[in-house]
């Protein structure tokens, strides 16, 4: 006899079934999660733009991004010598064209040589290529004075965010009252309340004095510390220098005093320093924390555990969208440094090229380098500077730019003489003419 559905335990066609998964079976961690720079707003503004597209009349022709850190998105160009070597990378091939410079050929040899079967599509090892990390190792004993730096307590991340988030799930443990607590700054950024919420350890805001731009008080640490030990075991201080949002960029002294009390309070330090290189402001300067812990002697020096995330997608590179950055640990037990390869090994590796992007940014062309005019002239040089170091590039006319002989602020200019021949001088006057044409198209 033929069964029907529903005997013998077969469900009818029609029956509803629930989803397993839901707002209420979800993990509730993950449902606390918020992370501004990518919330409603955001949403909204993805919305809008696509009402525009279509035609729908708005009081505005255009939704201008400034809600995240991308340079490149608002039409920042990214410097040349970083992406000829990307490129080279990429698709060796490349490395017999004449239109790319010996260094970085060179430079993209060496990378190569490092990959896995000489391929930037290979795995590296999970803490990131090793001539890379050395690389990065002697970055920071430069940037620091020649304080050394180990490459092996250097370890590539996929950006900064990932390294952070990283040695928080290293910090976490407990429940109850014993659950860790980090003290985080507040304003902060949401990447540290995202990640707190996502791995259910306790936030302790600390807040930074708006009224002294924003300075860090260690007697406002002290109070939230004393709070927070209620309910919660507070393991861990977050200081992010110079600020974000806020700006800020913390004096020598401030930083020996931050050591001073994480030390005394048994806290692992953890220094976010990923805007080093966005220091602006008329006696403002940027002090590692790793060169001001080592300089402070010990017991400091020798006992205080830190770690320190640097990244790509800021500064003067703005390579967001490769994903690259690294945290150096100091003093991390050797045993903890090896679960965190361990955790690390879990997700293979970070992005090859982006690693690939930082060895560049920590290691740009040096004075003898067929592209260190160019380089440093996407850095920024004085307007002048940068039309007669393009000029030069680009058409052999040596001038001498303005600024050399003073010129009224806010005007640019250069000085040539008229002493070559007619003969030279014309064809000269001619290159100089286009070159100014197309200078001026391309920086209007």
């Amino acid at each position: 006899m033929a069964l029907r559905a529903g005997e013998q335990g077969q469900a009818p066609m029609n029956s509803l079934k629930g989803k397993v998964l839901t707002l209420d079976t979800m993990n509730p961690c993950v449902r606390r999660v918020e992370y501004a720079v990518r919330g409603p707003i955001v949403q909204r503004a993805l919305e809008l733009e696509q009402e525009l597209r279509q035609g729908v009349k708005k009081p505005f022709t255009e939704v201008i991004r400034a809600n995240i850190g991308d340079a490149q998105a608002m039409g920042q160009k990214p410097l040349t010598f970083l992406r000829q070597v990307l490129a080279l990378c990429v698709h060796p091939d490349l490395l017999s064209s004449p239109d790319f410079p010996e260094d970085a050929k060179r430079r993209a040899e060496r990378i190569l040589q490092a990959c896995g079967g000489h391929s930037l599509g290979a795995y590296s090892i999970s803490s990131g290529i090793q001539i890379i990390r050395q690389d990065v190792a002697r970055y920071i004993e430069l940037r620091d004075g020649g304080i050394p730096s180990d490459p092996n307590n250097v370890f590539l991340s996929t950006g900064a965010s990932d390294a952070i988030v990283t040695v928080l799930k290293l910090l976490v443990a407990g429940e109850g009252r014993a659950r860790t607590g980090v003290l985080i700054p507040i304003p902060q950024y949401p990447l540290y309340s995202a990640a707190l919420a996502e791995l259910d350890a306790v936030q302790v805001d600390y807040y930074l004095d708006e009224e002294r731009a924003w300075a860090l008080d260690v007697a406002e640490l002290r109070r939230v510390l004393r709070q927070a030990r209620d309910r919660c075991c507070p393991r861990a201080l977050c200081v992010i220098n110079p600020g974000n949002p806020t700006g800020q960029v913390q004096t020598r002294e401030c930083i020996e005093a931050v050591i001073r009390f994480a030390f005394e309070e048994r806290l692992f330090l953890l220094a976010d320093e990923v805007y080093q290189d966005n220091v602006y402001a008329e006696g403002s300067q940027f002090h590692s924390f790793k060169k001001v812990l080592t300089e402070m002697g010990p017991p400091y020096a020798a006992q205080q555990e830190l770690a320190s995330f640097h990244s790509i997608s800021k500064g003067f590179m703005g390579e967001c969208g490769f994903r690259s950055g690294y945290v150096e640990v100091v003093n991390m037990d050797a045993a903890v440094q090896q679960q965190m390869l361990k955790l690390m090994s879990v997700r293979l590796c970070p992005p090859v090229p982006g690693q690939a992007l930082l060895d560049l940014v920590v290691s740009p062309p040096g004075p003898s380098d067929p592209s260190f005019a160019q380089f440093q002239a996407e850095l920024g040089l004085a307007p002048d500077m940068f039309f007669c170091m393009r000029l030069l590039e680009e058409t052999g006319i040596c001038v001498v730019p303005g600024s050399g002989f003073g010129q009224l602020e806010g005007t640019y200019h250069f000085r040539m003489t008229i002493l070559p021949p007619m003969e030279k001088l014309r064809p000269l006057l001619e290159k100089l003419s286009q070159f100014h044409a197309k200078f001026t198209r391309e920086y209007s």
